[in-house]
Formats: structure tokens, sequence, C-alpha cells
């Protein structure tokens, strides 16, 4: 076996384009240490540093037919692994902004989640509170809030005063208000 530390990187070349086992392990061994250390100086990642440099390595020697380089050998497996360096920080930083998009989603999410779940406690909670109401003040108050009908209107369907329904609205109002505010506050500031 020949040794081929003496060759030039353009005989090195030239026998690769021939599928030369034994030049491309000197084109390895002659830059793979140096490329190595320049992708791990930018990465700051062991792994990562040998996986492009063995992308790198790869990818010359499955295109070695149709490799062009215009310039030096090493110049051109600089550029190579910097592309390498860069398309890998790219990757990173679009990753990082996806996984930040995620998170604040998930975020947004469990908020809508929590509100309404505190809005439907908070609903079944007025129900409970509506239906202990004294009968003919809870008919009164749900023809006024739910039906939407007018003082007028639940005097003259009830047989009533308007005054009265009037009062009857506000009285239960106010029992619900009573009732109902410590309730309120609770599930507004305490989270489930």
């Amino acid at each position: 076996m020949k040794d081929f530390s003496s060759y030039t990187d353009r005989d090195l070349l030239s026998l690769l384009k021939e599928s030369n086992h034994t030049a491309y392990t000197e084109i390895y061994k002659r830059y793979s240490g140096i490329l190595y250390l320049h992708a791990y100086n930018k990465l700051r990642n062991r792994e990562e540093a040998k996986d492009i440099l063995q992308e790198l390595f790869t990818n010359i020697w499955n295109k070695r037919e149709e490799l062009r380089i215009e310039t030096s050998l090493s110049g051109y497996l600089y550029t190579a692994i910097r592309n390498r360096i860069l398309k890998q920080m790219a990757g990173k930083d679009v990753e990082a902004q996806y996984i930040t998009s995620i998170t604040k989603y998930a975020n947004q999410w469990e908020c809508i989640t929590d509100h309404l779940t505190r809005q439907n406690q908070l609903a079944t909670i007025i129900e409970n509170e509506i239906e202990s109401l004294p009968a003919k003040m809870k008919e009164v108050f749900l023809l006024s809030r739910k039906t939407h009908l007018s003082h007028r209107q639940i005097a003259l369907r009830l047989g009533i005063s308007e005054a009265t329904a009037k009062k009857q609205v506000n009285n239960a109002l106010k029992i619900l208000r009573a009732r109902l505010g410590l309730f309120a506050w609770l599930l507004l500031f305490i989270k489930f």
C-alpha cells in the first residue's frame, strides 16, 4: 500500500474521483482534525461537531465523481463545514422559535381553558343560588333576566303590580349579590 501523505491535494482529488479509498482516507486524516475543531468551536457540542464532519466526508465520498473544486481543497472543505455549521445553527434557531411559539400557544390555551372552567363554575353557582330564592321571587327574577320581560310585562303576566315586580327583582339581586360576592371573589383569585 502506497504512502499518500506526500501527495498534493490536487493529486488526492484526482485519485478520489477514481474511487481510490486510500486517497479518501488521506484527505480525511489531513483535514478532519482541524475541521472538527472549527465545528466544535462554533457549536460547542462534540456530538454535533462529529455529526457534521461525518456528514461532510460522507457527502464527499458519495459525490466524488462529480466533485468540482475550483479553489484549494482546504478552502473547499472549510467552506463546506462552515455552511453545514450555519445550517445547523439556523435549524436550532427555527426549532427554538417553534418551541417558543408552541409554549406560548399552550399557555394561552391553558388560560382560555382555565377561564372557561371558572366561568362554568360560576354559572353553576349562580344557577344554584337562583334556584334557592323564594318561589315567587325566583319566578319574577327569571322572567326579568332570562325572558327579558319588563316590570310591566311581568306584572301583567303574573297579575301583580308593577311596583311589586320591580321590588321582587331588586330583592333577588340583593340576595344574589350578598350570596355570590364571596364565591365570585374566590373564583377570580384562586387558581384551580
